[in-house]
């Protein structure tokens, strides 16, 4: 499970059709998670399912008190983040 969370205002700025709420829900029912590949440890990506049953994509940093801060949250999540968390798989060209 991951620790509390808080989500940046940025993330609701952006996508005005998910609420703090929303983002909060879906980080609670989170499916699964990882460290961001191309970024430093301290980011993950998770997917989670917020109350009205939306998949959602989330970009969290975890900062000093061991919380994170999701700044980066929609929907669907993009093929890239299903990718790095291992629901898809890279198409052979």
């Amino acid at each position: 499970m991951l620790a509390d969370a808080i989500v940046h205002p940025r993330a609701n700025e952006r996508h005005p059709e998910l609420t703090e709420q929303d983002v909060l829900d879906a980080w609670e029912a989170c499916i699964k998670y990882a460290p961001r590949m191309d970024r430093e440890n301290d980011e993950v990506i998770a997917v989670g399912m917020d109350s009205r049953g939306r998949l959602l994509e989330m970009i969290a940093r975890r900062i000093e008190n061991g919380s994170f801060v999701i700044f980066h949250a929609f929907t669907p999540p993009t093929k890239k983040a299903l990718f790095e968390l291992g629901f898809t798989k890279r198409r052979d060209s």
